[in-house]
C-alpha cells in the first residue's frame, strides 16, 4: 500500500464489537433493544480524544442515507462504549469514529498549568480564543447562528478573564455540550470496517409456541378434523398463555409410498401419511390438504388466531412426494440414479421412499430458488403468515437460506424463521449467522446441572448471544427424550419450566401437557406417533397441567427480566440437585430468582448463595421474595439462604426479589 494515496488515522480504533466473524454477518437486535457497542479506541501523545457511535439504515428507498450519532464515553484500558436503541426493522449498519478533541485537550492542560508557577498564561488564553473562534465558524456554516454567536461571546469572555477564572467559563453542561457540537474533526479516524446489525421483530427474541396436528384437532381417532374443527385448540393455547401457534405442514400428503402408523412402510386403507410427504394431485406447497380445508380456511384459522393475540407458523418443509406436481413439471429438480428414475430421500440406515429430496444444485437452480422464494410470499400474502419453522435446513445450503431469508427480510421484516436444525453445532451455528431468527437446540437433551450450566453460557454468555437465538423445546413430535418417558408430572413441570425462563423462547408439543410419555421400545420417539396417523385425545384430561403451564407463560408475559435473552447469572448452590440462576432488567426494578429441584422423585434442600450486590440487594437488609408460581412470600436476610423442594407439590420457586 502507498501510504501517501489517503491521509494516515490518527487515532488506533480496534476491536469493534459486536462483530460477527469479523463483519461477516450481521449481529441480532429487535425493535426497542439496545445496541452497545465496544470499542479500543486511544492515540499516541497526551491528547483528549472523543468518539462517535455511528449508524444508518442500509436500504433507504428515495432518501439520501444520512449517519445517526451519539457520543461515547471512555472506561477502563482505552475500552470505550457507546449505545443506541432501534425503534425501526431492518438492516443498518454501524462504525466508530474518533478524533483529538482540541478544546478538550486545550482546557485539561490550561487546568494543569494553573497548577504549576507559570508566570503567564497569556499564549494559551490565546490558543483557546483562536480554538473557540474556529469553532463559532463551524456552526455558522453549519447554519447554526445562535451557537456561532454563543461560541463568539465565549471567545471575548475568555480574552477579559483573568487567568485563574478561565475554567469556570467552561464549567457548565450547557457550556460543554455547546462546544461538543461543532468540534474540528478534520484529522478525525473512522474504522475500517461499516458492521450490521438486523432489526427484528420483538417476537424473534421473546414467544411462547405450541405445536398441534390440525388433523388430531377434536381428538378423535376415526375423524380427520378440519381448520373449522380447531378453535378449541387456539382457545387452549391462548388460554395457556403462548403466542405462537405452530402447526406441521399443511398441504397435500402424497399417497405414493404413503406411510402407513409408526411408520410403516405400507400404507393401509385410510392410514392418512405423514403430512411432511408434501405433494399430490391435489397440489403442493401452494395448496391444502383438502381434508383440512382450502386456502380461505387457513387464512380464516389464522385470523382465528390473531383476534385471540397469537400469531399461527407455518412448517416450511423443501420436500416433495413422489406425486408432487413439481415431479412432472420440474424433475430436473431432483436427483436422479443412472437408470434416470428420481431418488427417494436416506439417511441411511433410514429410508423415506414417500419424499423425494431437491437438488438446489441442479442446472435451473435459479428457476428452482425463485419458485421456493414465491412459496413463502405467497403464504405472507395470502394468509398473512409471518413465521416460519422451517424443517431440516441444514440439508439445504446455508447459501440459499442467506439469500432466501434476506429477500424476505428486505420486503417483510417482520418475519421470523425457526430453525429446525438438530446438528453438528457448527452447522447450526453457520444457520444462525446467515439469517434465522431463532434456532431449535440441545436443551432438549441437557439434563445435569453441570450440563444446562455449560449450554446456557455458551448460548448467551459468548459471541454466539449476537447471532444465534435459542428456542428451548422439551419436546417435539420426533423426540420423546429418555428423561420424559414414563416420567411423572414433576419431570414435565420442571423441563418446562426451565425451557420458559432459561431462555426467552420456548415450545412445547401437545401432549405435553397431558404428560404423554410411552415411548417407541428403544427409541427417542413416540409410540402410536402422531406424524403417522390422527391421535385420539382427551383435551380435557383431569390432572393435565394446562393451569401450570398457563401460571407459567403469565410470569414469563408480565415480568420484563425473562423477556431478555442474555441477562442470565447461574448462583452457587450447595446441592448438585438444585438449580439456581436469576435474571434482571437493565435498571435492577426486575429481578427474578429461579431455583428448581432437577430430582423428579425425591425433596432435595440446599443453601442458595446470592450476589446481593449484583442483584440490587443491600447486605444486612432484609429482601422480600414472592413466589410467583406458588404466591407466598419469603423473607430473607443475607446471602445464604435455605430452600426446599418436593418434586410432587412444589418442585421449583420462581421469585420476584424486592429490596
Amino acid at each position: 500500500m502507498d501510504i501517501f494515496e489517503t491521509r494516515p488515522d490518527t487515532v488506533v480504533i480496534a476491536n469493534v464489537t459486536p462483530s460477527v466473524e469479523g463483519g461477516r454477518y450481521p449481529a441480532k437486535r429487535v425493535a426497542g433493544e439496545r445496541l452497545v457497542v465496544g470499542a479500543d479506541i486511544f492515540k499516541d501523545g497526551h491528547d483528549q480524544v472523543r468518539a462517535l457511535l455511528k449508524w444508518r439504515k442500509v436500504k433507504l428507498k428515495g432518501k439520501k442515507r444520512v449517519w445517526s450519532e451519539t457520543e461515547m464515553t471512555s472506561g477502563e484500558s482505552d475500552r470505550w462504549k457507546g449505545e443506541t436503541v432501534f425503534t425501526e426493522m431492518g438492516l443498518f449498519e454501524f462504525t466508530v469514529e474518533a478524533w483529538a478533541d482540541e478544546f478538550g485537550t486545550w482546557l485539561h492542560d490550561f487546568e494543569r498549568r494553573l497548577t504549576g508557577d507559570e508566570p503567564s498564561l497569556a499564549t494559551e488564553i490565546e490558543e483557546g480564543r483562536v480554538i473557540l473562534n474556529e469553532a463559532a465558524v463551524r456552526a455558522a456554516t453549519g447554519k447554526k447562528p445562535q451557537d456561532s454567536g454563543a461560541i463568539d461571546e465565549l471567545a471575548e469572555k475568555l480574552m477579559k478573564t483573568k487567568a485563574e477564572l478561565v475554567p469556570s467559563i467552561f464549567a457548565s453542561d450547557k457550556v460543554r455540550a455547546l462546544l461538543a457540537c461543532w468540534p474540528n474533526r478534520t484529522l478525525s479516524t473512522t474504522f475500517s470496517q461499516q458492521l450490521k446489525v438486523v432489526v427484528e421483530s420483538p417476537k424473534a427474541r421473546f414467544s411462547s409456541w405450541y405445536e398441534f396436528f390440525p388433523r388430531s384437532a377434536t381428538g378423535i381417532a376415526d375423524k380427520h378434523a378440519t381448520f373449522r374443527d380447531c378453535l378449541p385448540r387456539l382457545d387452549d393455547a391462548a388460554k395457556m398463555g403462548f403466542d405462537v401457534v405452530y402447526l406441521p405442514p399443511i398441504h397435500p400428503i402424497g399417497e405414493k409410498f404413503r406411510k402407513g402408523k409408526n411408520n410403516t412402510t405400507t400404507a393401509k386403507p385410510g392410514d392418512v401419511g405423514s403430512p411432511w410427504a408434501i405433494g399430490s394431485k391435489h397440489g403442493g406447497h401452494r395448496s391444502v390438504d383438502p381434508a383440512l380445508g382450502t386456502v380461505a380456511d387457513f387464512k380464516w384459522l389464522v385470523d382465528e388466531a390473531r383476534s385471540r393475540g397469537m400469531e399461527m407458523a407455518m412448517d416450511f418443509a423443501i420436500q416433495c412426494a413422489p406425486d408432487h406436481p413439481y415431479v412432472t413439471e420440474h424433475p430436473e429438480w431432483f436427483f436422479h440414479r443412472p437408470d434416470g428414475t428420481i431418488k427417494y430421500a436416506e439417511n441411511p440406515p433410514k429410508k423415506y421412499q414417500d419424499i423425494y429430496s431437491i437438488n438446489f444444485h441442479c442446472d435451473e437452480w435459479q428457476e428452482l430458488w425463485n419458485e421456493l422464494l414465491d412459496v413463502v410470499r405467497f403464504w405472507i400474502k395470502e394468509c398473512g403468515v409471518t413465521i416460519f419453522r422451517v424443517d431440516n435446513p441444514h440439508t439445504k445450503p446455508v447459501s440459499f437460506w442467506e439469500w432466501l431469508i434476506g429477500e424476505i427480510h428486505a420486503e417483510y421484516p417482520n418475519t421470523v424463521f425457526l430453525a429446525e436444525a438438530f446438528t453438528k453445532p457448527k452447522m447450526m451455528q453457520a444457520l444462525g449467522k446467515v439469517g434465522f431468527t431463532q434456532s431449535y437446540t440441545y436443551f432438549t437433551w441437557r439434563e445435569s446441572l453441570e450440563e444446562i450450566i455449560d449450554y446456557v453460557n455458551e448460548l448467551t454468555q459468548g459471541e454466539m448471544r449476537e447471532y444465534y437465538r435459542g428456542n428451548f423445546w422439551p419436546n417435539t413430535p420426533d423426540i420423546l427424550p429418555h428423561h420424559l418417558q414414563h416420567a411423572p408430572p414433576a419431570m414435565f413441570k420442571v423441563r418446562a419450566a426451565l425451557a420458559a425462563t432459561l431462555s426467552t423462547s420456548w415450545g412445547m408439543y401437545s401432549g405435553y401437557e397431558f404428560c404423554e410419555n410411552e415411548p417407541l421400545t428403544g427409541r427417542e420417539e413416540y409410540l402410536d406417533s402422531e406424524k403417522y396417523q390422527i391421535t385420539e385425545r382427551n383435551w380435557n384430561k383431569a390432572g393435565n397441567l394446562k393451569p401450570f403451564i398457563g401460571r407459567l407463560n403469565h410470569i414469563r408475559n408480565t415480568q420484563s427480566a425473562l423477556q431478555e435473552y442474555s441477562n442470565i447469572r447461574f448462583i452457587q448452590s450447595d446441592n448438585g440437585r438444585v438449580l439456581a440462576f436469576y435474571k434482571w432488567s437493565d435498571d435492577l426494578q426486575n429481578v427474578i430468582l429461579v431455583i428448581v429441584n432437577l430430582d423428579p422423585h425425591a425433596t432435595q434442600e440446599s443453601l442458595i448463595h446470592l450476589p446481593l450486590d449484583s442483584m440490587g440487594i443491600v447486605e444486612g437488609e432484609r429482601f422480600a421474595a414472592e413466589d410467583l408460581m406458588f404466591e407466598e412470600i419469603y423473607h430473607w436476610n443475607g446471602s445464604a439462604n435455605f430452600v426446599s423442594l418436593d418434586p410432587r407439590t412444589k418442585p421449583l420457586h420462581i421469585l420476584k426479589v424486592a429490596q
